[in-house]
């Protein structure tokens, strides 16, 4: 089932902050619960947090009581803000809202409230289904550079969870084992929210492919030893150089891939390219509460002490000289990618 869904008037998704213990749907009818769920990854993944933004816009819609189409238009453009500043390191979130808002905006003036409110809503699942489709043209891509019998290193989650369905890098991998490749996965644990070790291995489980949890600092040890043959990760934003925000850690496990000669993809759709940006320098990094890293135990009892401080940086950036290729839904990039991901994005 897809990860982000609209049924019976209200916004539906699958709760990821309480997997793999317990399966939930939980459904939202205002736009700032939407915003609020984005913030506490009820909803998280750069694809799945687009389009919940989407219809977030379409929620906001319905909510507003206005019957003329300007004060509608006005309350649209108060939840559209609200939405993108509810995280700012997924370049997916702004792309979505700007795409449903844009879409208004070319809108002939006739059109009356009623009009553009299921405009709004037909736009998100325009992006919701476009999503599906742009991740399985993503991974016929990837998948060619999955050899039989392969070792793969997956950081965090980048899954059906993380989009609206079937995955980026992890549906690259989910599309080798389906014709028949035998794959097998170290998964990082990601710390600290465990978004391999939660959520990566079970959607592994669920499909039936072969995986073994490792903490973030063993990648270094596999990679040297010769047991791994390629690194899937996935994208927040990807800048016009080819430099890659992604969940923290990242960074660390493309130097060691890049020391020991290990080819290291990320997989992103288009809409997670920024070509307005020059260079990974000019992302922003969300910085998240401290509590994430000083809230974990060990044995049923806290790790750090009482009065500990902690930072949280939520993303690294990868920069393109650790990068061997870049999976698209329009072909892989290669470098140099300031020539290529423009290429791919205009589809050439």
């Amino acid at each position: 089932m897809r990860s982000v869904f609209w049924e019976d008037n209200q916004l539906k998704m699958i709760d990821q902050r309480i997997l793999p213990a317990r399966f939930e749907i939980v459904s939202f009818t205002k736009h700032v619960q939407v915003a609020e769920a984005i913030k506490n990854m009820t909803v998280r993944g750069a694809p799945a947090i687009g389009a919940a933004a989407a219809f977030g816009l379409a929620l906001a819609g319905y909510e507003s009581a206005s019957s003329s189409r300007g004060e509608l238009l006005a309350d649209l453009g108060h939840a559209a803000t609200v939405l993108k500043d509810s995280r700012p390191t997924a370049v997916n979130l702004a792309w979505a809202v700007d795409r449903v808002m844009g879409a208004i905006s070319n809108l002939q003036s006739q059109h009356d409230a009623d009009f553009i409110r299921q405009f709004v809503l037909d736009e998100a699942q325009r992006i919701a289904d476009e999503d599906v489709e742009i991740n399985k043209r993503m991974a016929e891509h990837g998948a060619t550079l999955i050899n039989d019998g392969d070792t793969v290193i997956h950081h965090c989650n980048t899954g059906a969870l993380a989009t609206v369905d079937w995955g980026t890098a992890l549906g690259v991998i989910r599309t080798a084992h389906e014709q028949g490749k035998k794959i097998h996965v170290l998964v990082d644990e990601t710390r600290p929210r465990l978004q391999g070790a939660r959520l990566t291995a079970w959607e592994l489980e669920q499909y039936g492919i072969s995986y073994e949890i490792i903490s973030d600092n063993m990648a270094g040890y596999f990679l040297k030893s010769g047991k791994v043959q390629k690194c899937f990760v996935g994208s927040d934003r990807t800048t016009a150089n080819g430099d890659v925000a992604n969940k923290i850690g990242t960074y660390m496990l493309a130097l060691a891939a890049h020391d020991n000669g290990v080819p290291f993809y990320p997989v992103v759709p288009t809409s997670t390219i920024d070509l307005s940006l020059a260079s990974g320098d000019l992302i922003p990094i969300e910085e998240r509460n401290p509590n994430e890293v000083l809230d974990i135990q060990f044995q049923g009892e806290a790790v750090t002490p009482k009065n500990a401080k902690a930072r949280n940086p939520a993303f690294d950036v990868t920069p393109n000289r650790l990068v061997t290729g870049i999976v698209t839904e329009n072909g892989i990039a290669y470098p140099p990618f300031e020539v290529n991901l423009k290429k791919v994005v205009k589809g050439e």
